[in-house]
């Protein structure tokens, strides 16, 4: 199971929703106020945690919402070729490739640990130290 339901009005920024079934940090929040014909609503703008791009959800303030389940993992670096780390989970020992992230490329180097986000079934590195 890798996510869960909330009410669109407990969401905060800094806190993540599935937008478009991509997994998103909510960066800001606006909701109008309930009108004669409806109930309040609630727009959503979140920026994707592995693809960077920007979408909005619109919804009633009542609506249930999809929050994604995200883990977090460490894993070592095993070699880096160009932009891309080969990396073993060091719990699991399992051995896959990502794409290091342009920020993080200067600091990426065999025998680091890299912490990883993981959220439906994606994984991306956040840190390396």
């Amino acid at each position: 199971m890798s996510k869960i339901f909330s009410s669109a009005k407990e969401l905060k920024e800094g806190k993540y929703v599935i937008i478009e079934g991509v997994p998103c940090r909510i960066v800001s929040i606006d909701s109008s106020k309930p009108g004669k014909h409806g109930a309040a609503k609630m727009r959503i703008t979140g920026i994707g945690i592995f693809d960077g791009q920007k979408k909005q959800l619109l919804v009633p303030s009542d609506a249930d919402v999809e929050i994604p389940i995200i883990e977090r993992q460490t894993a070592q670096i095993v070699s880096v070729n160009g932009n891309t780390a080969q990396l073993m989970d060091t719990s699991t020992y399992e051995v896959f490739e990502l794409t290091i992230p342009d920020e993080l490329l200067k600091d990426a180097a065999a025998g680091k640990e890299a912490e990883l986000m993981c959220a439906m079934g994606k994984k991306a590195i956040t840190r390396i130290h």
